[in-house]
């Protein structure tokens, strides 16, 4: 095969670098309002010099984007970008994580993390949930996020840009991996909507949550008016 010559290979780059500002751009433009669903062909540019075109995106291409301070998942093969979050939204997210971790840490029933992780559940199911616990594992803590592949529980916090896609390609998702527990949580109507594996309509709850993840500790409760009140009064 003969070998390119240098010049080539730099028009070739710049054509490539010209597709990824585009498309950076858009990203931009669209994400300022919604949860951008982006069903551009993507380009193995990223890794390579050359481009591949594929109808469907996997969590390696994803991983190769350049960091921009959004959030990529793939979602069964689309990929889907948010912006930055809200104040408020991180201050559920916050205390919602602290909550869990005085839990989860004394009883030793796993570790609580944070987005932003990139949670791979397959080729083509790349997530980073707001907030997530991971069950123990023997030996030693994960040292990369290639190992976080069981969870027991996953909480979104709603927010505009995000809650079609919480509530309908994220449930999907984690109700077919068979996660235990997945809580929405939305801010604004002070509630919490939990789903497991095999429900058809969330639990909608208001009051309080209980969450127990192994039948011989005792349950954690979540006075849920008091949690709302601290984290957004």
């Amino acid at each position: 095969m003969r070998s390119l010559e240098p010049g080539v290979i730099d028009r070739l780059r710049g054509i490539a670098y010209t597709c990824i500002d585009r498309m950076t751009r858009f990203r931009e433009r669209a994400s300022s309002s919604a949860y951008v669903r982006l069903f551009v062909t993507p380009s193995r540019e990223y890794a390579m010099a050359m481009p591949a075109p594929t109808n469907r995106w996997t969590a390696e291409m994803a991983r190769a984007l350049p960091e921009d301070g959004s959030r990529y998942e793939v979602l069964d093969g689309e990929l889907f970008v948010t912006p930055a979050p809200s104040w408020n939204h991180q201050r559920v997210v916050f205390l919602l994580a602290s909550t869990l971790r005085e839990y989860v840490r004394p009883q030793a029933l796993g570790e609580v993390l944070l987005s932003p992780a990139d949670i791979e559940l397959s080729e083509e199911r790349l997530v980073q949930p707001d907030v997530f616990v991971i069950p123990p594992t023997p030996g030693r803590r994960p040292q990369s996020w290639r190992e976080a592949k069981s969870l027991l529980l996953v909480a979104e916090v709603l927010s505009p840009s995000t809650a079609r896609a919480d509530r309908t390609n994220k449930r999907d998702i984690f109700q077919d991996e068979r996660v235990p527990e997945y809580w929405i949580v939305d801010p604004d109507a002070r509630v919490i909507e939990r789903w497991r594996p095999h429900d058809k309509r969330p639990e909608i709850l208001a009051h309080t949550i209980e969450w127990q993840p192994d039948p011989a500790t005792p349950a954690l409760a979540i006075d849920l008016p008091a949690f709302f009140a601290e984290a957004l009064d």
